[in-house]
């Protein structure tokens, strides 16, 4: 069984696509975060978010609500708010690290 993963935002440096190969079962959510939208992309079953768009962070503690075990990983090159911050387990730049490389040490940390 896959793990699954909710990928919010534009995404446009293939983060799901890079966790998919990785052998994540992704969802994404082109609208704006919030409870119905987490809900309907599967956010009770869900083992992590991704949110490559800040823009979007108030839906972090909508989702830990929903799922409090999910795991949160924001891959932007903008700063997290603050109120965000706390509730975040991972916040990557993307001028940092590859895609590549964050899917699968994504992938490794749960084995």
């Amino acid at each position: 069984m896959s793990e699954t993963a909710i990928v919010a935002g534009p995404d446009p440096d293939g983060l799901g696509d890079a966790l998919a190969s990785e052998g994540f079962s992704i969802t994404r959510i082109k609208d704006v975060v919030s409870s119905s939208t987490l809900e309907a992309a599967g956010i009770d079953d869900a083992e992590m978010l991704v949110l490559t768009d800040v823009g979007e962070a108030s839906g972090i503690p909508v989702a830990k609500e929903l799922n409090p075990a999910v795991r949160v990983v924001v891959y932007s090159e903008q700063s997290l708010p603050e109120v965000a911050t706390r509730q975040t387990d991972l916040a990557v730049d993307p001028a940092l690290l590859d895609v590549s490389v964050v899917a699968e040490e994504l992938a490794g940390s749960d084995q």
